[in-house]
C-alpha cells in the first residue's frame, strides 16, 4: 500500500504455468519445478532471497516425472487430463473437483463454447491488428520521427483493433450494445454506428 513502512512490505511471487518444456537441456529432464529469485548483477551474493520469486512448472515435464505430489500434483492432473474421466476420479482435493465439475459444466455448455471461441478469435484478431499497427505505426516513426509515429501508429492501431473486435462481437453473438461497448472499451454510440454499418 501507497505510504506503507518498507518493512511491512509482502513478498512478490510469480507462479507460472507452462504447457511446453522450457529447458529442454538434457541435464534438465528431470525437473520441472523451478523457483528463481533475483540477484544483483555484479554482486551474485546479493540476493532479494524470497522478497521477489518466480516460479515456473513445466506442466509436461510434471506430469511425465510423477515427482510432485499432493495438492499440486492434483492440479497438474487436471490441467493436463481434465477429460480423463478415469484419473480425474481418483482426485479427492476439493478445490480441484470444484474446478474440474466447473470446467465439465463450461465445456458441456454449447452457448458457453461457441461464446469463448468468438472471445479467442477477437482477442486473436485484436492482437494481430496491433501488431499491423505497430509495423506501420514503426514506418511511419521513421518517416515523421520515430517516436511520435510509433504513438500515433499504436494508438490508431489499438482503436482499429477495438473497432474490428466489436465488428467480431456484432457479427459472431446476439449481445447487445452495452455489452460490446463493456467488453471493447468503446462508447455504445461507437457500437451502435459500427452496428448501423455492418
Amino acid at each position: 500500500m501507497l505510504g506503507d513502512d518498507y518493512t511491512q512490505l509482502k513478498p512478490v511471487i510469480g507462479i507460472h504455468l507452462l504447457d511446453f518444456d522450457l529447458f529442454q537441456e538434457p541435464q534438465h529432464q528431470n525437473q520441472a519445478l523451478w523457483c528463481f529469485e533475483m540477484r544483483d548483477a555484479e554482486t551474485p551474493a546479493v540476493t532479494l532471497g524470497e522478497e521477489l520469486q518466480l516460479n515456473l512448472l513445466e506442466l509436461r515435464k510434471a506430469d511425465r516425472l510423477k515427482q510432485v505430489t499432493g495438492a499440486l500434483a492434483d492440479w497438474i492432473a487436471l490441467f493436463k487430463h481434465w477429460q480423463e474421466e478415469d484419473i480425474m476420479a481418483q482426485i479427492a482435493n476439493e478445490p480441484v473437483r470444484t474446478a474440474f465439475d466447473r470446467l465439465k459444466a463450461l465445456s458441456n455448455d454449447d452457448e458457453a463454447r461457441r461464446l469463448a471461441f468468438v472471445r479467442e478469435r477477437a482477442l486473436l484478431d485484436e492482437r494481430s491488428l496491433l501488431k499491423d499497427a505497430h509495423d506501420e505505426g514503426w514506418e511511419q516513426g521513421i518517416e515523421k520521427g520515430r517516436e511520435q509515429g510509433l504513438a500515433q501508429g499504436k494508438q490508431q492501431g489499438a482503436i482499429e483493433a477495438l473497432r474490428q473486435t466489436a465488428k467480431n462481437l456484432i457479427q459472431a453473438t446476439r449481445l447487445d450494445d452495452a455489452a460490446i461497448a463493456e467488453i471493447t472499451g468503446l462508447s455504445a454510440e461507437d457500437i451502435a454506428a459500427l452496428r448501423n454499418k455492418s
